[in-house]
Formats: structure tokens, C-alpha cells, sequence
């Protein structure tokens, strides 16, 4: 529960969680399942997560999908 004050009578109200919750996964479980999956649709899917947060963790690490086609990224 999250309690905000009401912008138009200036109440105090008690609403649930905003927005989704955090995922916590780790570049380290997303470079797995690429290594594994070769897919970004396979490996988002087997994280339980969107493709996009993949992409979002790839970025952070200046790593890309291909990287992990080309040999960049080794077992």
C-alpha cells in the first residue's frame, strides 16, 4: 500500500502498488538463455519477461543479439 495525498480535496488515500512490479533479472541470465535459445522471443519468454526489458539489459552492457551469434560472447 502506498499512501498519496489527493491533487483535487487534499485527503490522504491509500492506494495499491503503482505501475508493475520490478524484475530482477540478471544480464548474466539473459546472456544464458541467448547462449541457449539463440531467440530473443524464446529466451524473453523463458525469463517470464517482455523482449524489450531483454534489449534494456543488452544495451546497458553494449551488447547486442548478434554478439552472441558471432562468437563475441563465449561459454
Amino acid at each position: 500500500m502506498k499512501v498519496i495525498t489527493c491533487p483535487h480535496c487534499g485527503k490522504l488515500v491509500a492506494t495499491p502498488s503503482l505501475g508493475r512490479p520490478a524484475t530482477k533479472i540478471t544480464v548474466i541470465e539473459v546472456c544464458d538463455a541467448l547462449r541457449l535459445l539463440h531467440d530473443i522471443p524464446a529466451a524473453a519468454q523463458k525469463l517470464g519477461c517482455s523482449r524489450a526489458l531483454i534489449y534494456k539489459i543488452l544495451k546497458q552492457y553494449d551488447l547486442t543479439p548478434i554478439d552472441f551469434s558471432n562468437g563475441r560472447i563465449k561459454k
